[in-house]
């Protein structure tokens, strides 16, 4: 990169911690901090919802996905544009019936208020933090790949030029969170979103596809099966869709932008927009531009074919701005998940266990000091992983850990009459349990499913028969 683009790059960065600070500053409660005030429109909340979904994380493993299979990795994003809009319809009445009674700012407080169970919504809290946790750590992990292949391309400190990656883009990731809250997420990502689309169709692909040489070449230098979409197995389809769509029943950031929309129609707007933005636009840009990675890097990572593809085709001054639109995939993300880990902590764990008679500026001063410590444990996470998995791998266990543990107890309390607290407990535990498990052993599971099918089945299995068997909240109303 040129000094033009470090300095767009460098610009870019700068005004994102301007916004930060800047809604540092307005922050007067909790409910600004983790919901924006229940008051943001549908289309800054559509495009936060697909930046954070999509996000850094899924932008680097499509372009691996491309890199590998082709046009089939598409597929991967499908599962957003399903999961968005069941949860339109089917999901978004319900929750947000509820919140106009009570005020919400969690995803536990829905299962508090289903359950009538303390127990239930602070598991539900350590699962979720944890998940989230990891989460933000894949999403750190992903900043540093694209930044060691663009920004940083030596090492420095005694560091490899990928673990100084981490730092620096964990630092900046932090930072911003740290002081903003939710209105700085949300508004950076709709900023975020833009730049992303504008750099990926009006610069990237164009000129990726010139440098290659054209259509033509592209066609004649990959594989013909990369140019079907029958060019994946139906078992990974399969796992892709039993570990991704459940995530929007149980996500932590989905429910604070459910809170934080006007109504349950600006709510469904947004859950509508953010589906179609996720499949086909940004599933087929993705996997395309590995595609053009692979002919380009054939001999790289899959993963690092795309952050190799920016950093080394796109003409100087552009590169930053397309950098910039990348990272601001990555950032949009990394925030969401670690303002949710955040708001699992504080609001569900130490506000009701611990400061329960704390104002609300103590509750906004805490937020802020637990974000910034989840943040550096993220960072360390990342670390670590960048030893062992890609991105993609990262994101999956953490997605898996937690619908795992949590979409059958999740479900019940949408829409079954007995459920029972008793059950969800047990559900939680030996679902979460049963995949961790299956993810740190070398078992070979039968027909290649993923250990997300066996956590949920496992979840199953323990809540049906317990909650029958211990009623202990069947008095409650019918959540139809």
């Amino acid at each position: 990169m040129t000094v033009w683009d470090f300095g767009i790059f460098g610009l870019y960065m700068v005004g994102v911690l301007w916004i930060g600070y800047y809604f540092y500053r307005r922050n007067r409660s909790t409910d600004d901090y983790f919901v924006g005030g229940r008051s943001l429109s549908a289309g800054h909340v559509g495009l936060s919802i697909v930046a954070t979904d999509v996000g850094g994380g899924f932008s680097i493993g499509l372009g691996g996905l491309g890199f590998a299979m082709g046009l089939a990795g598409s597929w991967l994003l499908l599962t957003g544009l399903v999961g968005a809009w069941l949860s339109a319809v089917f999901i978004i009445p319900i929750i947000k019936r509820r919140d106009a009674q009570e005020n919400m700012l969690s995803y536990p407080d829905f299962l508090r208020s289903r359950y009538g169970d303390e127990r239930v919504a602070l598991l539900a809290a350590v699962v979720s933090a944890l998940g989230y946790l990891g989460f933000t750590g894949g999403q750190i992990l992903a900043g540093a790949k694209l930044a060691s292949a663009t920004l940083i391309e030596q090492s420095a400190l005694g560091l490899s030029a990928l673990d100084l990656a981490i730092l620096v883009i964990g630092l900046i990731i932090v930072a911003y969170t740290v002081l903003g809250g939710l209105k700085a997420v949300v508004y950076t990502d709709t900023v975020q979103w833009i730049v992303l689309m504008v750099g990926l169709i009006l610069l990237a692909i164009p000129l990726a596809i010139v440098r290659i040489g054209g259509w033509g070449v592209i066609r004649a230098s990959l594989p013909h099966s990369f140019f079907s979409l029958g060019n994946v197995s139906a078992v990974q389809v399969f796992n892709w869709f039993i570990t991704i769509i459940p995530i929007w029943l149980v996500a932590m950031t989905l429910y604070q932008r459910m809170f934080s929309c006007r109504n349950v129609k600006e709510a469904q707007k947004a859950w509508f927009i953010a589906g179609l933005f996720e499949y086909p636009v940004m599933a087929f840009m993705g996997v395309f531009l590995g595609m053009c990675a692979r002919i380009l890097f054939p001999h790289v990572e899959s993963e690092m074919g795309l952050p190799l593809l920016i950093g080394r085709v796109l003409p100087a001054g552009i590169t930053g701005l397309v950098v910039a639109a990348y990272f601001s995939a990555i950032m949009s993300t990394a925030d969401s998940c670690l303002l949710a880990s955040s708001g699992n902590v504080v609001g569900d764990i130490l506000q009701r266990h611990v400061y329960k008679n704390a104002s609300q500026r103590v509750l906004v001063r805490l937020s802020q000091l637990f974000t910034l410590a989840i943040g550096a444990a993220a960072v360390a996470f990342a670390w670590v992983a960048s030893r062992f998995g890609g991105v993609l791998d990262v994101i999956l266990y953490a997605y898996a850990f937690m619908v795992s543990a949590l979409f059958i107890p999740t479900l019940g309390a949408y829409f079954l009459r007995w459920r029972s607290a008793t059950g969800a407990l047990w559900a939680m535990l030996l679902g979460g349990g049963t995949t961790v498990l299956l993810m740190v052993s070398s078992w070979e599971l039968p027909w290649g499913l993923d250990p997300t099918f066996f956590g949920i089945a496992a979840s199953a299995l323990a809540f049906v028969p317990i909650s029958l068997a211990f009623p202990d909240t069947a008095r409650m109303e019918a959540t139809t």
